[in-house]
């Protein structure tokens, strides 16, 4: 079945590092734990956990590889990049530093050691497929991370490609030395990333994301039972879920593939022959790459909640994002309203703060910020706003969102979600509803947040996809 899927198929595997049985035991922060331990004094923990992670390697090898020859192979390779990573962790001992690149280099090892087990369990299922290591792809000079950046490496990852003949390439997701080190330039979603732009270097049908889930639910089905999932999504759907905590793919990467309009799939590693959801592209100007997944018709749309114009019949889903941060400032009246707004954003600026969520009036400001807020920042930037007046710092917050697509046309669709609140006795912090029609969202305590969760779902979307909420626009949908 593989090989018939492959002789009428060409497929590229775009690899990640392993994860493991929590997050902690992923092979990423467990080498960027080791690249912490190597700078600490008379730590030997460093080395064990290159050991740990040559274990992990070698057990998952042994246990998938059948070929005794392949598997010798591939034990010897694995064992001698891990030598390399503990040479290179013992030098920076060393030398006492580690630098973005340097780190780059460690964390680069996790997707080595998976694509180099990925390519030979392939060759043991009688796949010919070849390992490519895109340590080097980046042969230009570039200062900065802009679109051309992205545009030449979506062209170098199709000449490298190309280069394997009928081969199955399997991509390493770290690449190259990119502008300010690929960690803090582009942060933890570059494997996403190269294959979103070997996808749009090879003018892909399909861009498919392997994960644990089934694809994109109506909510967390961890949390909600009754959590549906989502056969069809619009990208901007998908990035507002993402952007307020459910991990489907980064806005960024999505929007690569999507502008070059081939649809992402999302599918699940444990249950191959599931469907998923497809992320499909909301704008067919011009002929699109290929329909081995073809755009939805009028009827599936239909189906899946959608009118022609792609505006929602009801909500698509409502996610949660934990550990928010809320800020009250009250002014203490020394400046006018505009100045009050612009000194707070100049100090959030200053100490490089993102708001997630916003409310305002003359002399009051209301801010939810992101989780992973750096603590001192927060502190400097306190001390600046508390020179513009009052400010309570409340800890232990979640921003609920309701995401669906121009969803100011349904009509009483926000009143139905606060009383759903208030029926489960669920005092709202902060509301804001977005210019971009696409979410609601609110702020409340992080206690009662699994609880408002399954109040909004079971009032708003524990409905037929199929049936229209009232909505403000006549219904357009004419074949």
């Amino acid at each position: 079945m593989q090989n018939t899927y492959l002789r009428t198929n060409k497929v590229v595997v775009v690899c990640s590092a392993r994860s493991g049985e929590s997050k902690d035991k992923g092979t990423t922060n467990m080498l960027l734990r080791a690249a912490e331990e190597a700078l600490k004094e008379g730590s030997e923990k460093h080395l064990e956990i290159v050991e740990e992670i040559t274990n992990d390697h070698l057990h998952a090898a042994r246990s998938v590889i059948q070929n005794k020859e392949i598997l010798l192979q591939l034990e010897a390779q694995l064992k001698k990049e891990c030598l390399k990573l503990r040479s290179f962790l013992e030098a920076a001992e060393i030398i006492d530093e580690i630098s973005p690149r340097s780190k780059d280099i460690i964390v680069g090892m996790g997707e080595k050691l998976s694509c180099t087990i990925v390519a030979a369990v392939l060759k043991d299922r009688g796949i010919d497929s070849q390992l490519v290591v895109l340590n080097n792809i980046i042969d230009r000079e570039f200062t900065t991370l802009d679109q051309a950046f992205y545009d030449y490496i979506a062209v170098r990852l199709g000449q490298v490609v190309a280069e394997c003949g009928n081969k199955v390439p399997v991509l390493t997701g770290f690449f190259g030395n990119v502008p300010g080190s690929l960690l803090n330039s582009i942060g933890r979603g570059y494997t996403d990333l190269c294959a979103a732009l070997a996808a749009v270097g090879l003018q892909s049908q399909e861009l498919q994301i392997w994960k644990e889930v089934d694809g994109i639910f109506t909510a967390d089905p961890r949390k909600v039972e009754t959590a549906r999932l989502l056969p069809i999504i619009t990208p901007e759907e998908a990035a507002e879920l993402t952007y307020y905590g459910s991990e489907v793919i980064h806005p960024f990467t999505m929007e690569q593939v999507i502008k070059a309009e081939i649809p992402i799939r999302i599918k699940n590693v444990e249950n191959p022959l599931g469907s998923g959801t497809i992320i499909f592209p909301d704008q067919t100007t011009k002929l699109t790459n290929g329909y081995a997944t073809p755009p939805p018709t009028p009827a599936v749309l239909a189906q899946n909640g959608y009118h022609l114009d792609l505006s929602r019949k009801h909500p698509t889903a409502v996610t949660v994002k934990d550990k928010i941060c809320v800020l009250n400032v009250h002014s203490n009246r020394k400046n006018v309203s505009h100045g009050f707004l612009a000194k707070i954003f100049m100090a959030l600026d200053e100490h490089n703060i993102i708001v997630d969520l916003i409310s305002t009036s003359e002399v009051h400001v209301s801010m939810a910020l992101s989780s992973d807020v750096d603590q001192n920042s927060l502190d400097k930037a306190l001390v600046d706003l508390k020179r513009l007046g009052t400010v309570d710092v409340n800890q232990n917050m979640a921003i609920l969102s309701l995401v669906g697509k121009q969803m100011k046309n349904l009509v009483g669709v926000a009143g139905k979600m606060f009383t759903s609140l208030a029926e489960a006795g669920i005092s709202i912090e902060i509301i804001s509803q977005g210019a971009s029609e696409i979410n609601i969202s609110c702020v409340v305590e992080e206690k009662y947040a699994l609880n408002a969760l399954r109040a909004i779902h079971e009032r708003l979307l524990d409905v037929d996809p199929s049936v229209e909420l009232p909505n403000l626009n006549a219904a357009t949908d004419t074949e």
